[in-house]
């Protein structure tokens, strides 16, 4: 780059900075969260190397070096908490990351406009319920005395059961609860999708004599496939990260077995037992595999289609 073409390109910059300044200013409050909540907390990441008390502070406690991470990895809760959340996870991914595109695609063929917007209403309401609340649900409807559930099944002739004592239903009843929680708004991205979609596209599948699933399949399916892949690429990153809140109302100690996963350990480890040390380095774990899973789900994406993060 020539001495004219850098003067031009930093002068370039500074006319734009001041022409739309008013955007920059509404930056700033996100940009200082990032640093604030996100970047200045990584000089705690240290912690996880240390013999950490909190009377010495981070920097007087001494470096112990991957001491904590031998520690989790030759624990026996290291390979039931790293099964649990990958499992929980791919019940999620199978059959939760599907259901939005499909609530969508029906959608999407609903002409009647006031049905369609109370459709869409009424399955974006859960996604805004405290967690709380929606545990508490959950709760009081498979109660094994007075809950909706276990009346059906006596009224049916079986007998009561107590699901949340049981570790076989846990992964179930978890899974469930965020289908039906996150489902609704999750079609956000993909009804925003199909309406980016140009109209020419279906005209042109219609002279060619398709009906409505042919034009679903070849014209409507390929457009939504960049967005899809994005997505889950996303889910993949995070295929280590269970909403913790969740699994914290609903399990107990006799569903450790299916229920207890990385996030709910360290929160024991760390806050309950305060092995703050050994916590950070638990979830350094977690950030290094989820970084691992985000960087190989998008060079398979780069070499199976175009689409990809980076």
């Amino acid at each position: 780059m020539s001495n004219k073409q850098g003067v031009f390109f930093i002068n370039n910059k500074a006319t734009n900075l001041l022409r739309y300044w008013q955007l920059y200013i509404m930056l700033i409050p996100f940009v200082l969260f990032y640093i604030i909540f996100l970047y200045k907390p990584l000089y705690g990441i240290q912690i996880a190397f240390k013999d950490y008390s909190i009377f010495k502070g981070i920097e007087a406690s001494p470096w112990v070096g991957f001491k904590h991470f031998s520690t989790f990895f030759n624990s026996p809760y290291f390979m039931r908490t790293l099964v649990n959340t990958f499992l929980i996870n791919l019940y999620g991914l199978v059959f939760g990351f599907p259901l939005p595109i499909i609530l969508a695609l029906l959608l999407n063929e609903v002409k009647n406009k006031y049905f369609k917007n109370s459709v869409q209403t009424a399955i974006y309401l859960p996604h805004f319920i405290s967690t709380v609340v929606v545990a508490g649900i959950v709760t009081n409807f498979l109660a094994p005395t007075n809950g909706i559930v276990n009346i059906i099944l006596e009224k049916l002739g079986g007998e009561k059961i107590y699901f949340l004592t049981k570790p076989e239903y846990f992964r179930t009843i978890f899974t469930s609860m965020n289908i039906w929680k996150e489902a609704g708004f999750g079609t956000i991205v993909y009804l925003s999708a199909l309406a980016g979609i140009d109209q020419n596209l279906y005209e042109a599948a219609k002279i060619d004599g398709a009906n409505r699933w042919k034009q679903t399949l070849h014209v409507t399916m390929p457009s939504l496939v960049p967005t899809i892949v994005i997505l889950l690429i996303l889910k993949m990153g995070s295929i280590l990260k269970v909403g913790y809140e969740a699994i914290i109302l609903l399990y107990q100690p006799v569903t450790y077995k299916t229920a207890d996963v990385i996030s709910t350990y360290v929160y024991r480890s760390g806050i309950a037992d305060c092995q703050y040390d050994f916590a950070t380095a638990v979830g350094i774990f977690n950030s290094v595999v989820s970084l691992i899973l985000v960087w190989t789900a998008n060079r398979l994406s780069k070499r199976m289609s175009e689409t990809s993060l980076w």
